[in-house]
């Protein structure tokens, strides 16, 4: 399964550290870009902050000419801008998603997820999906809409041409005995979780209510990895909002948190029995 605008956000990323760097070598100011190029006092600062969709590529091109950049650097800039201007599919989402997050999931080569109450939207089904969407504020046609955007984030563990991450999820036996929907549909997620739980690159544990409170981590957190030396990053989620965390000092302790809670919870092959047990218990 391809992915038209795999690699795009970490391109944009990637684009606006190496821009802030080329001006820095150049010796210019951000403001000084601003005025030489007659743009608005801002742009600059933006560009390197990523606060940007698409790069326009005249733009681009301006910035690598007052830098004096040219060969092969060029080039490279240059394709940067080209591969993330493909327009993503969570565009289409913007009531859902106001930040990167469905991006980065997207270009992640791993991801590490801890939730202690609710399980990951990489690992629900629909009828999960459905219950948990209920219990908030928002308005029928925006929940629809949530759930087919989870979907579509689902389809990144189903890629067969080598783009598909790494996922290690640990969870709580909490989420697991909420009743909500259905008999039917609790026995489904469950089995779900457990054929999930076996599938190549696939890493789930679950914390028991018996190995006493849970170790190294409380919030709800998502690390994505990423290829090369491209740094990770941590988005934190609470019931209003998906916060990024990007501070390397602060992407290490959620990623030393998760480790933590990782070795306490069940190794994945008892946590595969643990959940087919479970799933009998519901026939």
């Amino acid at each position: 399964m391809g992915d038209d605008a795999y690699g795009a956000t970490i391109a944009k990323r990637r684009l606006s550290r190496q821009l802030a760097e080329l001006r820095i070598t150049a010796g210019f100011t951000a403001n000084r870009v601003c005025d030489t190029l007659d743009w608005g006092r801002g742009k600059v600062g933006r560009f390197e902050a990523n606060q940007w969709k698409r790069p326009e590529m005249s733009d681009i091109r301006d910035l690598v000419r007052i830098y004096q950049v040219d060969g092969a650097q060029r080039a490279e800039i240059e394709d940067l801008a080209v591969r993330c201007r493909v327009r993503p599919w969570w565009r289409e989402y913007g009531e859902i998603f106001d930040n990167e997050f469905p991006g980065y999931e997207n270009d992640a080569t791993s991801i590490r997820v801890y939730m202690p109450l609710v399980l990951p939207g990489l690992l629900q089904t629909p009828a999960y999906m459905e219950a948990q969407l209920k219990t908030g504020p928002r308005s029928q046609a925006w929940r629809r809409r949530a759930a087919e955007a989870r979907m579509r984030r689902q389809q990144i563990l189903a890629r067969t041409d080598g783009t598909a991450p790494r996922l290690s999820v640990v969870i709580t036996e909490a989420s697991l005995l909420y009743r909500w929907g259905t008999h039917e549909d609790r026995r489904e997620q469950i089995e779900h979780l457990a054929a999930m739980s076996r599938r190549p690159g696939v890493e789930l544990r679950i914390q028991r209510f018996e190995d006493g409170p849970p170790t190294g981590i409380y919030s709800m957190v998502n690390i994505f990895g990423f290829p090369g030396d491209e740094p990770p990053v941590v988005f934190v989620e609470t019931d209003y909002c998906v916060d990024e965390v990007s501070k390397p000092e602060s992407v290490s302790g959620y990623i030393q948190s998760f480790e933590r809670a990782r070795d306490a919870a069940l190794e994945p092959a008892d946590t595969a029995v643990y959940l087919e047990m479970l799933a009998s218990r519901m026939e």
